[in-house]
């Protein structure tokens, strides 16, 4: 017995240091086959993004905005000319996009997004520096340049004609700033240091005008997946300025407001599938969330295995929309007035989600899917495009 005893004694840390080795190599084992899945995309993407000039809010500009030749500047997509009256402010037609929006610095700014994470995930696929020098110019021209920066700050975004010239709803267009963020974190060591750091300084200011700004406490608030996009801005931000403070409130946050008041019992988001289009945004939420997880997650503090009192998790959220995803015409709402045809795409949801809980299944439904989408609306609303350099 007393043999047994030390055979049992010795052999359990051996036990957990096994596990503890399956569960590393499983989570290097995903990003190794994610990696093969993009790899192609990638560095014929790369190879591209090489050749690009920066284009940034100083490019064009609209008469319609408030603001001036440094600020970004959208307009509310839902919002029409009244056709009664056309001098009258928009009026709205939920899920229906006003096709003469404003959509330029969008399109720049989703522009900056694809060129940076191309060039960072080429970088981080094969230590070329030659990536690394391409992100500078565009990073330079973004945030540095006192001729063609943005300024730090959403102000003028999602304005409406006769209503607003700005409102914290258009926070959420800078989620396209967040594979900007990771890719700069990603060439840290390679970028010049005063790049590096001029970077830092615009996501700090950026950061402290989303805190403070009355349009950032009303996107903040905000109950549905505006209020968890602006959570994720903040977290990605954060992360790369090194801010433990926001870091902190993001993790509070999401235990303590954003998944018990959004998410069902059974996984589903109701706010987002009592909209017109139920199913885009149920994956957007989704994504959202998972994203979330995948930028605050530490051995310290692990989200992918936080539990509110009444047992929601993230992973109830994946496994409620993996089956609408492995089949659409599973789904069980109307089908979305726009867009239906279109998603779901890569959703970044089912990589992240596959590698935090080792599920070969969510993998392979996101390795058949687009993973490079060309529509526009597509686009804007993957919170990560380019997930190579988020995952380690």
């Amino acid at each position: 017995m007393q043999i047994l005893r030390k055979i049992v004694f010795f052999s359990f840390p051996l036990f957990l240091l096994s596990c503890a080795s399956k569960k590393e190599n499983t989570a290097e084992n995903f990003v190794a086959k994610a990696n093969a899945v993009l790899k192609e995309q990638v560095l014929a993407e790369a190879e591209k993004a090489l050749l690009e000039q920066p284009i940034t809010v100083t490019n064009e500009s609209s008469s319609r905005s408030a603001g001036g030749k440094h600020d970004f500047y959208s307009e509310g997509d839902y919002w029409w000319p009244d056709e009664k009256n056309p001098d009258a402010p928009y009026v709205q037609r939920d899920g229906l996009t006003n096709p003469e929006n404003f959509v330029a610095h969008r399109l720049a700014m989703i522009r900056l997004c694809k060129i940076v994470g191309a060039l960072a995930s080429a970088y981080k696929l094969t230590g070329d520096e030659k990536y690394a020098k391409q992100v500078s110019k565009h990073l330079e021209a973004w945030f540095i340049n006192s001729e063609t920066k943005m300024n730090p700050n959403l102000q003028f975004a999602q304005a409406i004609k006769g209503r607003f010239t700005g409102r914290g709803i258009g926070i959420i267009d800078t989620i396209q700033l967040m594979d900007v963020a990771q890719g700069t974190l990603v060439l840290q060591n390679t970028l010049e240091k005063s790049v590096f750091e001029g970077v830092q300084k615009w996501f700090s200011e950026y950061l402290n005008w989303m805190m403070t700004n009355q349009n950032g406490k009303d996107e903040m608030n905000a109950k549905n997946n505006h209020g968890t996009c602006f959570v994720m801005q903040v977290a990605s931000f954060a992360k790369l300025t090194n801010n433990k403070e926001l870091l902190t409130f993001c993790s509070t946050r999401y235990k303590t407001v954003l998944l018990p008041n959004q998410m069902a019992q059974d996984g589903s988001f109701p706010l987002e599938m009592a909209r017109t289009k139920p199913y885009g945004y149920a994956l957007f939420n989704l994504d959202a969330m998972v994203t979330l997880c995948q930028i605050l997650s530490t051995k310290e503090d692990n989200l992918w295995e936080f539990t509110t009192s009444d047992g929601l998790t993230i992973k109830k959220g994946i496994e409620f929309m993996y089956p609408f995803v492995a089949d659409k015409s599973k789904w069980t709402l109307q089908p979305d007035v726009m867009y239906w045809d279109e998603w779901p795409v890569a959703q970044p949801a089912f990589i992240f989600g596959a590698n935090a809980y080792n599920n070969e299944d969510w993998f392979l439904v996101w390795k058949k899917l687009q993973h490079n989408p060309q529509v526009q609306e597509v686009v804007r609303n993957l919170t990560v495009k380019n997930p190579i350099i988020w995952m380690n």
